[in-house]
């Protein structure tokens, strides 16, 4: 039995995790963390501590301490912010006998910010929508200018859709740059489809272990944002195609010749049908990775098999070993159901 401390317990990414692991043969002790006290009442975890948010300058050291105090043998996070700052103290994380499984240090921070990676991608030649970052409104007025009668405003850092929206108006473009205090930590994009689709891989030292495709179908409550993205997937679906999965390849090795730990390239759509790279999740799982576990493929077993006992699975096909179709449907207050596009169908058939 390991000993694993979980960042943001209590938050769907990290009990998605939670629960592979409760239902894999593993049979871990759980540590569970948070820097919201409630959530940690939501979590299947052994034990609950509650830690400063990773962006303020006591998480580090708390959570040294807190190390220290539980003794684990590995620490996992689930949040783009915390992934970052264990990431610049990893060596103390190491130096107490704590392991991690995350990429190189440079690639954790050319993935947390988007400009960084998209200037990393566009050098390579990586298919990606045209960007600015924006410094002030000069750069506000070249976006339109370049990108065409409604562009897309978002922040560089942060998951969900922080600061997305699509608009076609310059002062509401800039009322909401300003809002947010966001010249400079701000891009503009040119608007692609709403058809997205995320490549979730995991590597060991530059080797792929694995790797399975999602395409996403809605966004729950996305009506209820102006981007109309919210980071809470409603129906996803699994799915394989050569093109999505050589893009996904060109833009992890774009940015790292020697991939370790867990990348997920989230791509959308331009009205070519082409596939352009917009993020990598660098470090973490993707919220509705427990799709897979139920489907079959338990990506966090797989991960901490590695991390901690140097196993390896053996799988038939590394790329998309889930069987295309498969549909994942997730709502407020109810357990997620698993189904087949064969049963979708027919249920959409029976409409009068």
């Amino acid at each position: 039995m390991s000993r694993i401390l979980v960042g943001g317990a209590g938050g769907a990414p990290s009990n998605n995790f939670i629960r592979s692991l409760r239902e894999s043969n593993r049979t871990d002790y759980l540590i569970g963390t948070s820097c919201v006290p409630t959530d940690l009442f939501l979590a299947d975890v052994d034990e609950r501590h509650v830690v400063p948010p990773a962006v303020s300058a006591e998480y580090r050291s708390s959570t040294i301490s807190l190390l220290q105090r539980t003794r684990p043998d590995f620490l996992h996070v689930q949040n783009d912010y915390e992934v970052r700052a264990v990431s610049r103290f990893r060596d103390e994380v190491a130096g107490l006998g704590v392991k991690t499984y995350l990429p190189d240090r440079e690639t954790v921070e050319i993935c947390i910010d988007k400009a960084k990676s998209y200037d990393v991608w566009q050098k390579s030649g990586v298919n990606v929508p045209k960007t600015f970052l924006l410094h002030n409104e000069s750069d506000l007025k070249k976006a339109f200018e370049q990108l065409g009668d409604k562009i897309w405003i978002r922040a560089v850092e942060g998951a969900a859709g922080q600061g997305a929206l699509p608009t076609d108006n310059f002062d509401f473009a800039r009322i909401w740059i300003d809002r947010f205090n966001g010249w400079g930590n701000f891009t503009a994009a040119k608007l692609l489809t709403e058809r997205t689709v995320t490549w979730l891989s995991l590597w060991y030292e530059g080797e792929l272990v694995v790797a399975q495709t999602r395409k996403r179908h809605s966004w729950n409550f996305g009506s209820r944002t102006l981007s109309g993205v919210t980071g809470i997937t409603g129906v996803g679906e699994t799915c394989s195609d050569s093109i999505v999965d050589q893009a996904a390849l060109d833009s992890i090795y774009a940015i790292d010749k020697k991939p370790h730990g867990i990348f997920g390239v989230d791509m959308t759509y331009d009205h070519d049908g082409h596939p352009n790279t917009t993020e990598i999740n660098i470090g973490r799982f993707f919220t509705t990775h427990y799709f897979f576990t139920k489907a079959g493929l338990n990506l966090p077993e797989i991960y901490c098999n590695i991390a901690l006992n140097n196993m390896f699975p053996t799988l038939e096909r590394k790329i998309n070993p889930l069987p295309d179709g498969l549909i994942w449907i997730r709502g407020m207050d109810v357990e997620p159901v698993l189904i087949t596009r064969n049963e979708l169908e027919a249920t959409l058939g029976n409409k009068p």
